[in-house]
C-alpha cells in the first residue's frame, strides 16, 4: 500500500481506539449504577434498572445505531456527530451487559458480610462501598474483560454511518486497491492484537485488585500423570 493508505488505516485505528475508550466508560457507568440499582431494597428502583437492561440486552446494537443518528435528530430536533452517537449507542447497549455482571457479582458476596457491616450500623451506601464493592469489583474484571472484546468488535458497526473507523477505512482501501484477502486479513489481525492487549491489560487489573483482598487469580489445576507404564 501507498504511505497515504497507511494513512488513512492509522487515521482508522485511532478512531476506534477512542470510540472503544469512550463507550467502555459510558458503558462501566451505566453498568455499575444500573446493576447496583437491580440489587435495591425498593422494587420501582429494581424494576426500572430491570425494564432498562431487557430492553436493550433484547435490541441489536446496529438498529440502536441507526435510531440515535437518524431518528433521534428529527424528533428532537438535534443533531449528534457520528463519534458520539456510536458512544451513545455501544455505551447504553453494552452497558446493559455489563449491569448484569455487576448484580451478579454483588449478589455472589457471602451474606454474612452484608449482615456484619449491617451489626455495625453502616449505613446502606457505607456497606455498598466498604464491603461488598472491594470484594465483588475483583469477580467482575473477567467478565468485563470478555464484554469489552465484545465492544471493541462492535465499534465495527459505526461505519454504517460513515464513520472512518478502522473498518470503514479498511474497506476504502479495498475499494482503491481492488483486493480483498490481504486488506482483510490486515483488519483482523490489527483488530486481534487490540483486543490481546486488552486482555493482558484486564489481567493484570485483575491480578492487582484480586491482591489488594488477599485472593489470586484462578489457575488451572494440574492433574498430575501417573509415571512409567502399569503394573506388570
Amino acid at each position: 500500500m501507498t504511505s497515504g493508505l497507511w494513512e488513512l488505516v492509522l487515521r482508522g485505528i485511532w478512531t476506534t481506539v477512542q470510540l472503544l475508550v469512550f463507550s467502555s466508560l459510558l458503558a462501566a457507568a451505566v453498568s455499575f449504577v444500573v446493576g447496583v440499582a437491580r440489587t435495591h431494597r425498593v422494587w420501582i428502583v429494581r424494576f426500572l434498572a430491570g425494564f432498562y437492561t431487557e430492553v436493550f440486552r433484547g435490541t441489536s446494537a446496529l438498529v440502536m445505531i441507526f435510531w440515535v443518528f437518524f431518528v433521534l435528530p428529527p424528533a428532537f430536533g438535534w443533531q449528534l456527530v457520528p463519534m458520539w452517537a456510536g458512544t451513545l449507542a455501544l455505551g447504553l447497549t453494552y452497558g446493559a451487559y455489563g449491569s448484569e455482571i455487576v448484580r451478579g457479582a454483588l449478589k455472589a458476596v457471602d451474606p454474612a458480610q452484608q449482615e456484619g457491616g449491617i451489626a455495625l450500623s453502616f449505613t446502606p451506601w457505607q456497606r455498598l462501598r466498604l464491603i461488598l464493592l472491594p470484594q465483588a469489583v475483583p469477580e467482575m474484571i473477567p467478565p468485563f474483560s470478555n464484554l469489552l472484546i465484545e465492544l471493541l468488535k462492535g465499534t465495527a458497526l459505526v461505519s454504517v454511518m460513515g464513520m472512518g473507523d478502522l473498518a470503514f477505512s479498511g474497506n476504502l482501501v479495498r475499494l482503491a486497491l481492488q483486493e480483498s484477502a490481504g486488506i482483510y486479513t490486515y483488519l483482523l489481525l490489527i483488530y486481534f492484537v487490540i483486543a490481546f492487549l486488552l486482555t493482558r491489560l484486564m489481567r493484570g487489573l485483575e491480578k492487582k485488585l484480586k491482591a489488594g483482598v488477599g485472593k489470586e487469580p484462578a489457575r488451572e489445576v494440574q492433574v498430575p500423570q501417573p509415571v512409567g507404564g502399569g503394573v506388570g
